[in-house]
């Protein structure tokens, strides 16, 4: 199943999802470009950087057993990979709705909107 986060709420969501022993990752899977645009800062997770077109190649550079929250612009690529790694035997998986947009909306307006 997947989860929807607004990003104000995630730290609620890894609190519930991750295990003691797991440490959460947010998946941003925008591509390079708007990552050097807007980029958010890995704290209390783990900020793994695969752009959605090359997760199938990549896939196994993720730990199905750690929690992951998928990021990108708005919210809609996002949902996509978020339903494929539930696909690919991955149980505790989000899509950040609202992606980074809303996440300098809502947790860090440092971050620029594009």
């Amino acid at each position: 199943m997947i989860d929807h986060v607004r990003p104000a709420q995630l730290s609620d969501w890894f609190a519930a999802a991750a295990p003691q022993s797991a440490r959460a990752v947010v998946l941003d899977v925008r591509e390079p470009w708007e990552l050097q645009t807007a980029s958010v800062t890995a704290q209390g997770f783990d900020l793994v950087s695969i752009p959605m077109g090359e997760l199938q190649s990549r896939l196994t550079e993720l730990d199905p057993a750690r929690p992951v929250a998928c990021l990108c612009h708005h919210g809609a690529r996002s949902l996509r990979v978020a339903t494929f790694l539930a696909h690919n035997g991955f149980e505790q998986v989000a899509n950040i709705t609202g992606g980074i947009d809303a996440w300098s909306l809502e947790s860090d307006p440092a971050i620029p909107r594009y």
